[in-house]
């Protein structure tokens, strides 16, 4: 697994999908994700420093997983499948032990910027996906 960080956020309001370009860590690939509008503003909003007077989706899912006394340990961003991202959110629980969730990549990234969590991807996945290197 390589580890990555959220590059950029292009958002457009006229369209519904949106991107977001994750940077290897210690590297030079890149590769955009599409993710829904959304879950841009969500990720968008948190980087951006935007409280709001109520817990909005993901800020309450921080929440109930600390409840709980659980934390996020990471994302990773394991397999491609007919062009769609599938990913797992590690959380460790109270009593040391780890749980694997499965989730949509930008719900995971918007999780993963909220708690500081690794976001890492599957060298296959970065070299299928890799569509250019910054300088």
């Amino acid at each position: 697994m390589i580890q990555v960080e959220l590059s950029k956020i292009i958002i457009d309001e006229k369209r519904q999908d949106q991107i977001i370009v994750l940077k290897e860590k210690s590297g030079e690939r890149q590769f955009p994700i599409v993710i829904g509008f959304l879950e841009a503003s969500s990720i968008k909003m948190k980087l951006s420093g935007v409280e709001t007077p109520r817990p909005m989706t993901h800020d309450l899912l921080v929440l109930i997983i600390e409840s709980l006394e659980a934390k996020v340990e990471s994302l990773f961003i394991d397999k491609m499948v007919n062009n769609t991202f599938h990913a797992k959110l590690e959380l460790k629980i109270k009593d040391g032990k780890k749980k694997i969730i499965d989730t949509r990549p930008s719900d995971g990234i918007a999780l993963a910027v909220r708690t500081n969590a690794p976001i890492f991807v599957d060298e296959d996945v970065l070299k299928k996906t890799t569509i250019f290197k910054t300088n």
